[in-house]
């Protein structure tokens, strides 16, 4: 069976592969619908769409029914990020065997290289993020005949706001409601990055890091360039702010051995659309936080007090007051949800135009968020946790708390705190998006590893994907089962 189960998971995965299915493309689209038709052979298969979604994409279903109503579910995100940057190479992108040669032609001596010509890594866009995960959560629910139901989701947008697997949280509920069916356990298949010998990217994740979008609007006092003292230059307090905030200790988490990422600005700008001699009235910013165990209320009260430290130091320069204020003191504006625009440039235009609704009258600072909100998951039931790492002991896996990067296990997962104090400083929540119920379900991630993805030097690592990973994924299946 290991060698029937291994070459099924790599024509899988070179099938999906070969799909191009960039985020927000028709191929992103229409990919369920060519996944569905070859997932008719299990007792179910269908399309869920998603509500009002601008491109038309949906999610993809299969279920394979077992003896039991204890229900795994193995998921994961279908679309990638854009495979132009390949350049000359790009129409084969998404041919792994095609391109393995040419880029053997092409490399200079690297780890890449060594890598490629060790014929244990493979290349291609979306190869190792995600669809060699795909890959083995569908060998492996082909494989399996045990207790356990299996239900395998597929999911778009993962790699831009998540809409798949925001809107698959209540897709699940209404189908487990419908079918009677208890979920034990979601199996997220996402990869991960290892530049070493793959002891880090062997492992089994019980949780996943959450993220917020922190930003700053600056309300500056705008005055001539020959004359600055007149005025507070809103492009030199959001300089302070940048200072206080990029890589600060406060807002980085330690778990044990695991450290959260600090944060780093995204963007800093301010807001004048041409060259004059008047320094800057308004300017927004935005930075990328990495939460393991704080809700967004403890995050955004990290950052008003290192905002309030750059205050004061902008106030000694210029000699003026700068107020500092959380977005939620004041109403919300009512914009209108523009579907072509990153949501950050959705919030930017939202706190210019909370600012004019409101006349704040500069200088001053409001703080608030930006965009979707991913909580910090963490498995709770320590007996489950136990059951699984016996599971995954003699495949070599070691056990991490949570996966580093952003996943959708947030939105899947048992999710620290509430989020009523992002809702509330987030000017385009529930304008520009919405956010479901949590979907409060034992939520692990098991993935292939591999190096660069998002690059074109991305490759994965074959044996592991292909052989191993199917098979840890059995074992995880046949041993939540008889928990039951």
């Amino acid at each position: 069976m290991t060698a029937d189960l291994a070459a099924r998971a790599k024509e899988l995965a070179f099938l999906l592969t070969s799909w191009p299915s960039v985020t927000g493309s028709r191929g992103e689209a229409a990919l369920p619908h060519f996944l569905v038709e070859r997932l008719g052979y299990f007792d179910k298969a269908w399309v869920a769409a998603i509500p009002d979604d601008p491109f038309g994409r949906s999610n993809v279903f299969a279920l394979k029914r077992g003896r039991s109503t204890r229900t795994i579910v193995l998921t994961g995100h279908f679309d990638t990020v854009p495979f132009d940057d390949y350049g000359e190479l790009t129409e084969i992108a998404l041919q792994p065997d095609n391109l393995l040669g040419w880029l053997m032609k092409k490399l200079p001596p690297s780890l890449a290289l060594s890598d490629l010509e060790s014929g244990i890594f493979l290349p291609g866009r979306g190869l190792l993020d995600m669809k060699a995960g795909l890959a083995a959560g569908i060998a492996a629910m082909e494989h399996n005949s045990g207790e356990a139901t299996l239900l395998f989701l597929g999911v778009a947008d993962e790699e831009e706001r998540s809409a798949g697997a925001r809107a698959a949280v209540p897709q699940i509920k209404a189908f487990a409601e419908e079918e009677g069916l208890e979920i034990a356990l979601i199996i997220n298949l996402d990869s991960i990055s290892d530049q070493g010998d793959g002891s880090k990217g062997r492992v089994v994740t019980y949780g996943s890091i959450g993220k917020q979008l922190l930003c700053a609007h600056v309300v500056g006092k705008a005055a001539h360039a020959g004359y600055p003292q007149d005025g507070v230059n809103a492009a030199y307090v959001m300089a302070e702010l940048v200072r206080a905030i990029e890589l600060a200790p406060e807002l980085s988490e330690r778990t044990g051995e695991e450290v959260a990422a600090p944060p780093t600005t995204l963007f800093a700008k301010d807001c004048k659309q041409g060259y004059n001699v008047t320094t800057p009235a308004n300017a927004f910013a935005y930075w990328n936080t990495m939460q393991h165990k704080r809700s967004g209320g403890e995050v955004l009260d990290i950052a008003m007090a290192l905002a309030a430290r750059s205050v004061a130091e902008a106030e000694r320069k210029t000699g003026q007051r700068i107020a500092l204020h959380r977005a939620m003191e004041f109403a919300k504006p009512a914009v209108k949800a523009d579907p072509t625009l990153s949501l950050p440039e959705q919030s930017r235009i939202a706190f210019e135009q909370l600012v004019r609704d409101n006349a704040i009258q500069g200088p001053a600072v409001i703080l608030g968020f930006g965009s979707i909100p991913y909580p910090a998951v963490l498995l709770k039931d320590q007996a489950l946790r136990k059951t699984i790492a016996d599971a995954v002991t003699s495949f070599g896996l070691g056990e991490v708390n949570y996966f580093a990067g952003i996943s959708d296990v947030s939105f899947y997962g048992e999710a620290a705190g509430d989020l009523s104090v992002v809702a509330a400083n987030t000017p385009i929540w529930g304008q520009s998006f919405v956010m479901p119920e949590p979907g409060g379900w034992p939520a692990i991630n098991i993935g292939p590893w591999g190096r660069d993805y998002h690059t074109p030097l991305e490759r994965l690592h074959a044996p592991y994907a292909f052989d191993t990973l199917p098979r840890v994924l059995l074992s995880v299946i046949d041993a939540v089962a008889k928990l039951g």
